[in-house]
């Protein structure tokens, strides 16, 4: 293991922790302008994706160039965090790795056994500095090591390792690992076990609190309520022994300031089928806010009640001030799979703009029963297309696939945003894996503006009888496509249904269908298929939105080039400079747009694609944006599409994440080679 060098550990008074910067403490006696720092996941607890540095601007972007690139043999979407001229990475081998983060260069390399967290990691300092430390996720345990020399702190928990399954009532057998990298406030490292298993057999997902210096517990959060808890009522009676599910897969959310801990939970299991856990199933699909000393409940808002198409909440809540009527309000906004944005008030979990609850579709399933209606916010207007009907087939695709799918449509019900899964099958647009995903937002937290990059995916979702545990699936495309069942056929399956259902309960399963297309991988919809929308949350009016990216497609195709990236994963990086800095896989490319217009600014060329969330910081003066570069990522490689590329094109599903966890992988680099790894940093020349 490498130490650090005399002369990196000679401090540039850069940055505190984004927690301190946030609540304005100081060291040393200065303070340090908030939003400048990136020592957190996502540039802060606040998880805004935002950075007031402005040394990059519209006027000199164009000469924003490669500074530095660090190589990694792996696929990445870790989010660097930057203390004191140090970033923290994942390295080759599930490394964590310390760089001259004004250079690249490697400092210190403390290798792990087992997955770490795909996405991050987190700092703690002790208030004389004196301690300090990085803490992350590896092989289902809670780490911690120290952040100057990459040494284990053995005095944390046994030997410097927590086994997350330390708190939790039902057994699990396996280790408890997930990508979501959790959150620190104060002297606690919050983190959201993962829901293990994709079927009627899952672990419970409860949100647990650590001592940073002991690993010893100190709350714990049912997700699933327990006896006596508020939300027990509204699942079947004891189910909580046997029920899995709502878990935060995705990211949280902390608000320093105040205290809170924001957590947006999933679905509960199993994803598409909900007879056996009749009622509203709190905190499924619910914004819960907690009180981050203890765990106490404090608000909750559900968004998708007894959940039947796997609408997890899918990434961070965003801190926002905005401006209404004279007065300043603090607010969450909870960006959504199928496309909309719901906003509160931190404190009290009011909404800021009206909500509706609507009637929506109603289940003729055998067992099950869905709810009646369903939250609508009035504004803002939503940021995905909620619908698809024969006029939005691709136009890209084999005409004999067309054909194929107005029968699909025809044949399978399709009625809106909500339609629940069928006998049949039903058009989900968004699909599961559509709208807004993990990292995909960025926020300005003062001027009260939201952007948001959106995937335009369906889904296909058909339930099968079945006495067959589901499982997590395969890639996502693999796999035959579901058949079109016709109406004589579905009079069958609703007779044998009701014959199971009589005899007791039962179980459906539901193959992951995305509607790629088996010739050459592309979604079912036509363009655009990805879009970034721009919000100004003060009024919930829409500023702009545009196509983001396009497809490295054969020229045949002539598929236009503002087309839209397909399956994005890029999240955005707001700066104050004016720009919004995203990636694609599919095109390969890194764009600036202008934030006041949309319009793209500057492009370079990446060697293969990027699905993480770039990170920003001032090293030497300079201000630097560093994106983390999947090896091989793309799902179109040189040859383009067949069956074999949409099985690529998916990845393994993270532990208890389903395919919304799934990114685009399997491409090469824009020679054909196979490309390695990297963290790629970009600056202005000097």
């Amino acid at each position: 293991m490498r130490r650090f060098s005399g002369s990196v550990l000679i401090a540039v008074t850069l940055g505190l922790a984004a927690l301190a910067a946030q609540s304005g403490n100081s060291r040393g006696g200065s303070t340090v302008k908030p939003y400048t720092t990136w020592t957190a996941y996502q540039g802060g607890p606040h998880s805004s994706q935002f950075s007031a540095l402005d040394q990059i601007n519209k006027s000199n972007v164009s000469r924003l160039d490669v500074a530095w690139t660090y190589p990694v043999n792996g696929n990445i979407t870790f989010n660097p965090i930057i203390v004191d001229n140090v970033m923290y990475v994942q390295g080759s081998g599930n490394a964590i790795v310390a760089l001259d983060a004004a250079t690249g260069k490697e400092i210190w390399t403390h290798p792990n056994q087992g997955a770490i967290g795909a996405r991050g990691l987190n700092y703690w300092e002790s208030q004389d500095r004196s301690d300090r430390r990085l803490l992350y996720l590896n092989a289902g345990h809670l780490t911690a090591i120290n952040a100057q020399t990459g040494e284990t702190i053995t005095t944390f928990g046994t030997n410097g390792r927590v086994d997350l399954r330390v708190a939790l009532w039902r057994e699990a057998r396996n280790p408890l690992q997930t990508s979501n990298p959790g959150r620190i406030f104060e002297n606690l490292m919050i983190i959201s076990l993962p829901a293990q298993g994709a079927g009627y057999v899952s672990t419970p997902a409860d949100v647990q609190a650590y001592d940073v210096r002991t690993g010893k517990i100190a709350w714990v959060f049912h997700s699933i309520p327990h006896p006596g808890e508020f939300g027990y009522d509204t699942w079947p009676e004891g189910a909580y022994r046997t029920a899995g599910g709502v878990h935060n897969w995705s990211e949280l959310t902390v608000d320093t300031q105040n205290g809170i801990a924001f957590i947006p939970f999933g679905t509960a299991r199993f994803d598409f089928y909900g007879g056996d856990r009749p009622g509203a199933n709190l905190f499924g699909n619910s914004l819960v806010a907690l009180d981050a000393r203890t765990g106490k409940r404090l608000w909750h808002q559900q968004l998708v009640h007894h959940d039947l198409w796997d609408y997890d909440l899918p990434q961070a809540p965003k801190l926002l001030t905005l401006r209404q009527n004279g007065r300043n309000i603090d607010v969450v906004a909870q960006a959504t799979k199928y496309g909309f944005i719901f906003v509160f008030d931190r404190k009290t979990g009011q909404p800021i703009f009206p909500i509706e609850e609507r009637p929506v579709p109603q289940s003729d399933v055998p067992g099950e029963k869905s709810w009646p209606t369903q939250p609508f916010p009035t504004r803002p207007a939503p940021f995905a297309r909620q619908s698809f009907t024969e006029k939005d087939i691709n136009p890209y695709l084999p005409e004999a696939e067309k054909e194929q799918l107005r029968q699909r449509l025809r044949n399978a019900r399709n009625d809106g945003l909500f339609t629940p899964p069928s006998l049949e099958g039903s058009i989900q647009m968004p699909g599961h894996n559509g709208g807004a995903n993990w990292g995909s937002s960025a926020v300005d937290p003062i001027r009260g503006e939201f952007y948001v990059v959106a995937k335009n995916m369906p889904t296909l979702m058909r339930l099968v009888l079945s006495n067959e545990e589901p499982t997590a699936g395969g890639a996502l495309g693999g796999g035959p496509a579901s058949p079109i069942i016709t109406p004589e056929q579905k009079a069958q399956l609703m007779a044998a249904a009701k014959e199971a259902a009589a005899k007791g309960p039962v179980r459906y399963t539901s193959p992951y269908d995305f509607m790629l297309s088996p010739s050459n991988g592309m979604t079912a919809i036509g363009p655009p298929w990805s879009e970034i929308t721009a919000y100004n949350l003060n009024t919930g009016e829409i500023k702009w939105r545009v196509p983001h990216g396009g497809i490295t497609a054969p020229p045949e195709l002539s598929v236009k080039p503002d087309s839209g990236s397909h399956m994005p994963r890029g999240g955005p990086l707001v700066t104050a400079g004016g720009l919004v800095f995203v990636a694609t896989a599919s095109d390969r490319t890194v764009r600036a747009y202008d934030r006041d217009s949309g319009k793209v600014v500057w492009t370079k060329d990446l060697p293969t694609g990027s699905e993480g969330v770039p990170a920003t910081y001032e090293a030497g003066g300079r201000q630097f944006i560093v994106f983390p570069v999947a090896a091989g990522a793309g799902l179109f490689p040189a040859r383009f599409g067949g069956p074999a590329a949409a099985a690529r094109g998916a990845g393994a599903a993270a532990a208890g994440g389903g395919p919304e966890a799934q990114g685009a992988r399997g491409g090469r680099g824009r020679g054909g080679a196979p490309a390695p790894g990297a963290y790629i940093a970009y600056a202005l020349p000097r």
